[in-house]
């Protein structure tokens, strides 16, 4: 795995984060049917049970809002992924199938309400430090485009930034020709929750994308 740090400002600025780093070894196909139907299931179950006004309101969700305001970043005009599929899966009883590593992140992402960062490994280059993002600082997000960056918590390698808990960056992002898959679940304050998401991740990249080789790290902000 490469090695991952926080950057002195944001320890500062946010004392309470953890980062569950998860590295491992792939095989991406374009859909799993188990999968989805699993996905299926827990998007039915949000849209029955879970009203929009309270979303903001889980403990991973509402300690990221707190943390991009504290970063000097709007939560409701840049949404977190995490928030941004529970919107989607209680409006529209549905998210965006990605494939089967992604939709896995998607399925931990919902049932959690962690944002998660999802890389190609070898993309990355260097070592990676989680920081807050400059003005003007070029970062293009994946179905987003040209995304202002400036006091959002961001990824960078020696490229510059390749992640954000509002969208990942195209440079970094998983193709079919992904081998090594670098997945960060960001905590920004609901401790009680990483461990049982980080399973949870270990579980479905092994049933459904046949991951091995895999090398776990968490990282504290203290």
């Amino acid at each position: 795995m490469q090695k991952i740090e926080i950057s002195e400002i944001l320890k500062q600025k946010v004392p309470e984060l953890k980062l569950s780093c998860i590295a491992c070894t792939v095989e991406v196909e374009a859909n799993n049917a188990e999968l989805w139907q699993q996905i299926e299931k827990k998007i039915g179950e949000l849209h029955q049970s879970l009203k929009i006004e309270e979303i903001s309101q889980l403990p991973a969700i509402a300690a990221s809002r707190k943390a991009y305001k504290t970063c000097g970043k709007d939560p409701a005009r840049y949404r977190l992924s995490a928030e941004a599929l529970l919107r989607r899966a209680v409006n529209r009883n549905e998210i965006y199938q990605v494939n089967n590593v992604v939709d896995a992140l998607n399925l931990v992402s919902v049932t959690s309400g962690f944002s998660i960062g999802g890389y190609d490994a070898d993309k990355i280059q260097g070592q990676v430090k989680f920081g807050i993002g400059e003005k003007d600082e070029p970062y293009t997000g994946i179905g987003r485009g040209e995304l202002n960056i400036e006091y959002m918590p961001v990824f960078r390698d020696d490229q510059g930034a390749f992640g954000t808990p509002t969208s990942d960056s195209v440079r970094t992002s998983v193709s079919e020709e992904t081998r090594r898959f670098l997945m960060i679940i960001i905590d920004y304050g609901a401790q009680e929750l990483l461990e049982g998401a980080t399973q949870m991740a270990v579980d479905l990249l092994t049933r459904f994308a046949g991951a091995t080789d895999f090398e776990l790290k968490t990282i504290s902000a203290n």
